[in-house]
């Protein structure tokens, strides 16, 4: 049992405290503190990226708020541009009803004059008819012959008798 690595050395108790604060002095000069410092860079890196990251949610959050109110712009003015073509389409269909009405009465008045006039060559028409069949008629009737102008004279009497009577 005398073996001197399990019997208490009181100088090597000196050497071993010594080494190990040299070794501690040396550790906290070359190693510990490059150390630190790296792990301090390394958190510096890493909370400036979340930062950016933060900033990059952030942006990207704004840019999805405006992108819904530039949609939302759109739609209003799509439905601003329909509504407004509705209506422009709507107006024109009422000028072409217009237009058309406007047209169908020009027909009827171009229709109605023409009746007008068509009707008053057939009295005109009618009434030289008359005249000769009234001159043909009285010849035959008087033996002799009456001048037409004797004749248009008596018809246009005849006439103005029956208006007056008709108007009565």
């Amino acid at each position: 049992m005398d073996n001197p690595l399990v019997q208490p050395d009181p100088g090597l108790y000196i050497w071993t405290i010594v080494t190990f604060l040299v070794l501690l002095a040396l550790l906290a000069r070359f190693a510990w503190r490059p150390l630190l410092d790296a792990l301090e860079q390394r958190q510096e890196v890493i909370r400036k990226s979340l930062d950016e990251a933060r900033q990059a949610k952030e942006e990207l959050q704004r840019l999805h708020v405006e992108s819904a109110k530039i949609l939302a712009e759109a739609r209003s003015e799509a439905a601003g541009i329909m509504s407004s073509t509705r209506a422009d389409a709507a107006r024109f269909a009422e000028e072409m009803k217009q237009k058309a009405r406007v047209d169908a009465d020009a027909l009827v008045k171009h229709a109605q004059r023409e009746i007008d006039s068509q009707t008053a060559r057939a009295v005109q028409s009618i009434r030289r008819e008359a005249i000769d069949l009234s001159v043909a008629v009285a010849s035959k009737i008087l033996r002799r012959d009456i001048s037409a102008a004797d004749n248009e004279r008596l018809v246009d009497d005849t006439i103005r008798e029956m208006q007056a009577k008709a108007g009565n």
